[in-house]
């Protein structure tokens, strides 16, 4: 599986969160919070500075946990924001000259 397939895979698996809620999955969780949409943005602010404190450590294991929590959040945020993960593909592939 390479690394775009993982991250796809996620994307389907929050698009399922928000189009079957449930109790016991956390993407359904924050978003039914009573912050809603705030929720998950504190979240991404929360682990941007986690991400930033552990490589300014420089800790490798910490990195690279707080790089995926920081991924995971984002893409609820592209989900809630009405943006898909293609859309950002599409833009990365057309900054590539």
């Amino acid at each position: 599986m390479t690394s775009t397939d993982i991250l796809e895979e996620l994307w389907l698996v929050i698009n399922d969160r928000f189009e079957h809620p449930s109790r016991d999955s956390y993407v359904s969780q924050i978003m039914s919070g009573e912050k809603g949409p705030d929720r998950i943005l504190e979240k991404i602010g929360e682990e941007a500075t986690e991400f930033i404190i552990a490589a300014k450590n420089q800790d490798p294991s910490r990195i690279i946990s707080e790089a995926a929590d920081l991924q995971f959040h984002l893409l609820i945020a592209l989900k809630v924001s009405g943006v898909t993960f293609q859309d950002v593909l599409d833009e990365l592939a057309s900054r590539r000259k």
